[in-house]
């Protein structure tokens, strides 16, 4: 039975991949079975249960490429063998049948090989035909990569132009790429540097590499010229570039347009918009594959050779680590901030019981994930370094306390002393993280505010307020932030601004993502408002949240407010690093007779503001050593920006006046800081015939557009439309969300997908996360998966341990318990608590 089963298996997986058995309008069959048998329906039939059987002792399925050839032989074993039983046996039939390529699968795990490139690779989905062919024009040769010279013009760049008048500048169509790359013409040297420490891994057969670099050194320009070294020596025949954040396809595409659009062509991928097929380099993000698993529905594991995973810390995480190891080939992983959670973690000696710590770990640690299993990455350059080089700059703290923020961030904290209702005198006591969540103070915020303003770098050339970007708690915060820099800036430039000094940008502004550009390229609600001829943003304070705190490219800020207090070591330094590139002032003025004028036009430094201690507490507080903490499983109420909901118990509000304790300036020399040193009819009518619903669908803006249909379009007289009303019309087994609903309507998914598909899709990652090697298992793994996942009935009995009840259980049964490796009972529930979303199995 087990035999029939993974050939049910299997053929389904061959038909999914458009490979086929019997002839249609598509072509002829391109599956025969050994030795060189067409399939026909009845010998199907005839084989039976008994596929392993055969005269040989064995059936192998011969794919055959387009012209009828061999091409790829797949070795099936049954589901309680490992796939790699018949490794080389199938490495024999491959060489006799003159096959480069095999797949080894017992229906449940599977392996494709490439005969020529090393190791099998565990794969979640069969290749194409179309993939494979094309993958097979890439005749790996690792010797010529490792010997290709680079040198300094390898990517060479035009240099920022120097306008010399406003006309020039205007006309300018592509001007925003001379400010998103970073304008080099050469390679700098530790770029080059890091390049040969991809050639010397790959020579010691390495296949999976990590930068860690940085903000500011050139992380994408780097990537750029390892693009070309792949392409070039013909062990890459397409690059996967993937990013955690929208902003940052346009960043990425723009920076490799303009350093290899005379070699090579690249696209940002978006269903049917752009042919990626036809480019050599394919940027998304993450996000994108991995919703709908568009990355397994329209993408085979052949088709890219190398891919990228820009600020791999983030993107490595949860479900899309599955998309990263969805692709075979080389891995390369950039980073400014990588998570070692190994760190001081002796798998002998844990710091806890629990005996999932270390898998856990492991899954979850950046260097191991890019073959640094020993922690250090293949190539490092720190801000030190940039420092020292002199191509980075060191911030100029501004320690700032006020009394309220004083108490706050002592021992004692801010201590409230009020009676309650029934006349008892009570305490209540508030720390930093509180300060806006349920600890409030306006008096506190226009301190801050005035602070900020006073004491902020100007612009060299205007004498403005420095282009600034300021960190807020919150989103109410960041709009209270806003409003109050915005009437001081009234009053201490009078006419200058007409509340368009400071802007909120957070996920609640429509624009918000295109404001952070019209502010990187200087006509954020206007220009050169103090000096025509120099052509620098009129808004000066950008107000956010969590929008630009990675990968965020604006050479020219030179204030940073932290109105909020940080424990993220990782968010920290990606916040300071906002500020820590150069700039030459001089190439937004076009008067060249003013630009002999300019005493300092260049930035030497930048100013953080830092109004919580957060500099001081990862100078001194924070342990560094310590074994970092794992994410906490997915629970409770998401909060603004996507963060998890604040505080909970009663808020105060501050209504006394607040003054400044303590301010200390300290200019951080060359050693840095030690932060540095250490790291989804008629409703369907209704709502395609509605224009705005149908352009924010095409522009992605789904909060947009789940608003406008809550407000405008539900529970109104007539039809009185409702989402409970939609679900149970589409007849699915579970609840759909209304984002799944109208991606259905405007044709984004061909279906709905049942409660099951979404649990064979969670547990098919799992699969690719783990690679069991109790092959025989799997599909008493998948079940105990599915029951766990599906059922809180079944949650509920393992959490609790009374696995007795399995007995009468109709869902899961005590023996299919028992069929489950020891291992992975425990497993299991852990990695479906940490990385798969309940709620969408909720019917």
């Amino acid at each position: 039975m087990k035999e029939a089963t993974a050939r049910i298996k299997i053929n389904k997986l061959l038909e999914a991949a458009g490979w086929r058995f019997f002839a249609d309008s598509k072509g002829p069959a391109n599956i025969q079975l050994e030795p060189s048998v067409a399939l026909t329906k009845s010998a199907l039939d005839d084989l039976g249960e008994n596929f392993e059987e055969a005269s040989k002792g064995f059936i192998d399925f011969l794919l055959l490429n387009e012209r009828g050839f061999p091409f790829i032989v797949l070795e099936a074993k049954s589901e309680d063998k490992n796939p790699l039983v018949g490794k080389e046996q199938a490495r024999k039939y491959a060489k006799s049948q003159n096959c480069r390529f095999v797949i080894l699968s017992n229906g449940n795990l599977h392996y494709f090989w490439d005969l020529e490139r090393g190791n099998p690779y565990v794969i979640t989905t069969f290749p194409t035909a179309g993939s494979v062919a094309g993958y097979q024009k890439s005749v790996p040769d690792p010797k010529r990569l490792i010997e290709e010279v680079v040198a300094d013009d390898y990517v060479a760049l035009t240099q920022r132009p120097s306008y010399a008048s406003e006309a020039a500048w205007k006309s300018e169509a592509e001007r925003p790429r001379f400010i998103e790359v970073n304008g080099l013409r050469f390679l700098r040297p530790y770029q080059k540097r890091a390049i040969v420490a991809i050639q010397q891994a790959v020579a010691k057969g390495s296949d999976r590499f990590l930068l860690e670099m940085a903000t500011g050194t050139g992380k994408t320009l780097t990537s750029a010229a390892i693009i070309k070294l792949f392409l070039r020596t013909g062990n890459a025949r397409r690059v996967l570039f993937l990013v955690d954040r929208l902003e940052l396809e346009d960043q990425a595409l723009k920076a490799f347009r303009k350093a290899l659009a005379n070699d090579y062509k690249s696209v940002i991928y978006k269903e049917n918009r752009d042919d990626w097929r036809h480019a050599e380099i394919v940027v998304t993000t993450v996000q994108s594959l991995l919703f709908n698993n568009k990355y397994q529905r329209f993408f085979s594991p052949t088709d890219f050779d190398l891919v990228i995973s820009d600020e791999a810390h983030r993107s490595i995480g949860g479900n899309a680590r599955a998309v990263f190891d969805y692709f075979i080939g080389y891995k390369l992983g950039l980073t400014a901030t990588p998570r070692d959670y190994l760190k001081k973690f002796v798998k002998e000696k844990p710091p806890t019981k629990d005996p999932r710590e270390f898998e856990r770990r492991l899954l979850l640690d950046t260097y191991r994930t890019f073959g640094c299993d020993d922690g250090q990455p293949t190539f490092r350059y720190s801000l030190l370094d940039g420092v020292k080089d002199g191509f980075l700059v060191n911030p100029t703290v501004v320690d700032a306390r006020s009394e309220v923020t004083t108490q706050l961030l002592s021992d004692d904290g801010f201590v409230v002393e009020f009676k309650d209702d029934e006349g008892e005198d009570q305490k209540e006591t508030y720390k930093q993280r509180e300060f806006e969540k349920r600890f409030f103070s306006p008096a506190t915020n226009q301190l801050f505010c005035k602070i900020f303003l006073e004491n902020a770098l100007r612009d060299p050339i205007s004498g403005e307020i420095g282009k600034s970007i300021v960190f807020a708690v919150s989103q109410n915060h960041a709009a209270t932030l806003a409003h109050v820099l915005n009437e001081m800036a009234d009053r201490m430039f009078p006419g200058k601004y007409q509340s368009d000094f400071a802007i909120q940008v957070t996920s609640q502004v429509d624009g918000a993502q295109q404001h952070t550009i019209n502010f990187t390229n200087n006509n954020l609600l206007g220009s050169a408002n103090f000096l025509p001829a120099y052509k620098t943003s009129k808004a000066r304070v950008c107000v956010t949240v969590g929008m630009m705190t990675t990968g965020y490219d604006c050479p020219d800020i030179l204030n940073l407010g932290l109105f909020r207090p940080i424990f993220s070591p990782t968010d920290f330094i990606q916040i300071k690093g906002r500020g820590t590139r150069k700039h030459d002032f001089r190439e937004q003025l076009f008067d060249e007779t003013m630009k002999e004028n300019v005493k300092e036009p260049k930035k030497t430094a930048f100013k953080l503001f830092d109004f919580f201690a957060n500099c001081e507490y990862f100078e001194e507080e924070f342990d560094y050593d310590k074994v970092i903490k794992l994410p906490k499983p997915r629970t409770g109420k998401k909060g603004e920006d996507g963060g998890l909901g604040g505080s909970t118990g009663a808020s105060y509000e501050h209504l006394g006046e607040d003054i400044l304790s303590t301010i200390k300036v300290e200019t951080i020399g060359y050693d840095g800081m030690r932060i540095d040193r250490e790291f989804y009819a008629k409703f369907e009518d209704v709502v395609r015939q509605n224009a705005f619903v149908a352009a924010s669908v095409e522009a992605g803006q789904w909060d947009r557009v789940v608003d406008y249909l809550n407000k405008e379009i539900f529970d109104k007289p007539n039809e009185y439309y409702s989402l409970e009303k939609l679900r149970k019309a589409t007849g699915v087994d579970r609840r759909l969300t209304l984002r799944e609903i109208l991606e259905k309507i405007f044709g984004l998914i061909p279906r709905f997908k049942s409660k099951d598909d979404l649990l064979e899709e969670e547990f098919s990652k799992f699969v690719a996360d783990y690679k069991p090697d109790e092959a025989e298992s799997i599909p008493a793994m998948k079940n105990y998966f599915k029951a766990y996942a599906a059922s809180d009935q079944i949650r509920h009995i393992i959490e609790s341990g009374q696995l007795t009840d399995l007995a009468t259980n109709p869902v899961f049964s005590t023996r299919e318990f028992k069929a489950v490796p020891a291992k992975y009972r425990t497993l299991i529930p852990e990695y479906v608590k940490d990385y798969v979303s309940l709620n969408q199995f909720v019917a």
